[in-house]
């Protein structure tokens, strides 16, 4: 079934890139959004968020990566990795489809991926994907930068990960979500492209997932103090 859900989600990009090119200039960039240690009592974490693109306005291929390292364990607890291509359908949201790839402790997992991705009103920047693999789930990403200053910005962001069924290995019940709230307070050192940071982020299991959570000798919430920074090239 992993076969088949990556030769067809890969094929779907591949009817996309044999669109027409427009006359418009390749762009490239990186963006990390967290790039951070998390400090708890006795689990702490490295993790990173982070987007490499390259493409045009009108088709870009992204590889979205994203992590948590255990400092004590020494492995990932989660480890993502996902090749997509983004087409706009508005004048702020673009149509999302690919593949991604999960590789932490335990079973490997693959997926297809649709999704948007854009700004919403009051300029809230928002991710909502559906993931179809052996253990489909939805996930729901929101974020807003808010300017204190020209260089000092606050970044509330919230992230709900809802499984549409049961996997005991990956500790998920379904429509038991996973919730992440974080708060980030970030400093503009050279313009955009470095902005080091502090702040919190909280997890919270429910239901099912809370439960298996419990049975592995888990925290049903954590809540960490973060440093890291961002980075934009």
């Amino acid at each position: 079934m992993r076969r088949n859900i990556l030769v067809t989600a890969a094929l779907v990009p591949a009817l996309l890139w044999t669109v027409p090119a427009s006359a418009e200039p390749l762009i490239y960039g990186l963006q990390v959004e967290q790039a951070e240690r998390r400090f708890d009592d006795g689990s702490d974490l490295y993790a990173w968020d982070f987007d490499a693109l390259v493409g045009t306005d009108e088709l870009k291929v992204v590889w979205r990566s994203e992590a948590e390292y255990l400092t004590e364990g020494k492995q990932f607890e989660t480890l993502e990795n996902q090749l997509r291509l983004q087409k706009p359908i508005s004048t702020f949201f673009d149509a999302v489809v690919g593949v991604r790839l999960d590789t932490p402790r335990g079973e490997d997992r693959a997926y297809g991926v649709v999704g948007v991705k854009g700004l919403a009103p009051q300029w809230f920047e928002i991710d909502a994907d559906l993931y179809v693999g052996e253990t489909s789930f939805v996930r729901i990403e929101a974020e807003y930068e808010g300017l204190i200053t020209n260089r000092i910005i606050l970044t509330p962001s919230v992230e709900l990960d809802t499984p549409l069924g049961d996997d005991a290995e990956l500790g998920v019940g379904a429509f038991a979500p996973k919730l992440e709230l974080g708060a980030r307070l970030s400093y503009d050192l050279l313009d955009r492209a470095v902005s080091p940071y502090i702040g919190a982020h909280y997890e919270r299991r429910f239901g099912e997932t809370a439960d298996l959570a419990r049975a592995e000798g888990e925290a049903r919430d954590n809540l960490f103090f973060v440093v890291g920074t961002k980075m934009l090239f």
